[in-house]
């Protein structure tokens, strides 16, 4: 999938860390002289004390540091289609879970990959990468990367399959699903994709 290589960076899931709350007074700013008072000894202590506004401005600009400090970084993680080779009933093929990175960040966070197979197909390693595991009898498999893909880069994990032998050929076998999730994610509209199997005749029949 070619992109242009300047496309702007969209930053759609960073929070305004510039809009401040109602009432709030920025970082740094002096605060307002106070009005006289009408009765001038009702005034409360807490009202003439100084410096107060400075230390609620000195918090909030903490706050916002720490805040900025625990952002994930905005990478868009997407799914590409891929339907496996065909494989007669009893055979084996290999599914290619192909993941790539939108940016504009490089994952700041790893993200896992999970593999739902068809009915009558069931997981069978080797996988790569090599901490993929099946599960629920082997008709899902999970695989895990680490942080640090660019954008515009790609990874694929492989998860070889094998079909059982009750499975009618010719036939199409549905329902097989990979699927990616990351805590950088900031669209998860394209985080699904659907394959499909097709199976063939065994060879050798005639």
């Amino acid at each position: 999938m070619a992109l242009a290589a300047g496309q702007a960076w969209a930053d759609v899931c960073t929070p305004d860390d510039q809009a401040l709350a109602p009432g709030a007074s920025a970082p740094g700013a002096s605060a307002p002289a106070a009005e006289p008072a009408a009765d001038p000894g009702g005034a409360s202590p807490e009202a003439a004390a100084p410096g107060t506004a400075g230390s609620d401005a000195a918090s909030s600009g903490a706050a916002a540091d720490q805040a900025s400090a625990a952002r994930t970084s905005d990478s868009d993680l997407y799914v590409v289609r891929m339907d496996p080779d065909a494989a007669p009933p009893g055979g084996t093929t290999t599914v290619h879970a192909f993941i790539g990175n939108l940016g504009p960040d490089t994952t700041a966070s790893p993200f896992t990959v999970v593999v739902t197979l068809p009915e009558g197909v069931t997981a069978e390693g080797p996988y790569f990468p090599d901490n993929c595991y099946a599960f629920q009898e082997g008709h899902r498999v999970r695989c895990t990367f680490p942080a640090g893909l660019p954008q515009f880069e790609t990874a694929t994990a492989l998860v070889p399959v094998r079909l059982a032998t009750t499975v009618p050929a010719p036939g199409t076998l549905t329902g097989g699903w990979v699927a990616v999730r990351s805590d950088d994610d900031c669209n998860e509209e394209n985080n699904r994709q659907p394959f499909e199997i097709a199976v063939v005749e065994t060879t050798g029949r005639e």
